[in-house]
């Protein structure tokens, strides 16, 4: 579990493609001392397993349902990503649980300043829209965001510049994918009425 306060800014150091499934190499700055093998690191949104580090990189290997429901299928030498590691107990809680496990692909249709931060028009699917209400939460490429605005095909999002600066939001544009997780309280509540109404 985390809860969607980015760490780190990670780079896909090598990409195997060798094995049964992808295997990624990915450069931290994160201490990976405290980090077992084993252990859980959110990149860009998924929830992924350590499965070989060294002093500054770790591995994880990603199979072929989660290439299918993510954008890691573009990941190469060189793409940056989130990374947070999974939660410990007497952590702050300074974003909402984020789980890891990604619904849905969008991307960025709008990119925008606003004074000193910058507006983002996140595209809303008909899976995802009636999870999404305004100031709810949303973890975008595992970030954890405050919807602002919700309007029949996007959903907005403001971006304040530590943000920007401290993930990979402000490299990204129009038209970039995101993983997108929706709350899992919303979740909860939409199966709830479904099952009440059923």
């Amino acid at each position: 579990m985390f809860t969607g306060i980015v760490q780190d800014i990670g780079t896909v150091r090598c990409v195997d493609r060798t094995r049964g499934d992808l295997r990624f190499e990915i450069k931290t700055n994160l201490n990976l001392e405290s980090v077992p093998l084993g252990a859980s690191i959110c990149c860009s949104g998924c929830c992924l397993t350590v499965v070989e580090k060294t002093v500054d990189s770790f591995s994880v290997d990603v199979s072929a349902e989660t290439l299918s429901k993510t954008s890691l299928g573009e990941w190469k030498e060189g793409t940056q990503v989130n990374l947070e590691p999974s939660l410990k107990m007497g952590d702050e809680l300074g974003g909402h649980f984020v789980f890891g496990h990604i619904d849905a692909v969008t991307r960025i249709i709008e990119s925008k300043p606003e004074g000193d931060s910058h507006r983002l028009k996140i595209a809303l699917s008909a899976e995802t829209a009636p999870f999404i209400a305004p100031k709810g939460s949303v973890a975008l490429d595992g970030i954890s965001l405050t919807v602002n605005e919700v309007k029949k095909d996007y959903f907005g999002v403001n971006i304040i510049p530590h943000t920007w600066e401290k993930t990979t939001l402000g490299q990204k544009i129009a038209d970039d994918k995101l993983n997108i997780e929706i709350d899992m309280l919303a979740r909860y509540v939409s199966r709830a009425l479904e099952v009440k109404s059923a």
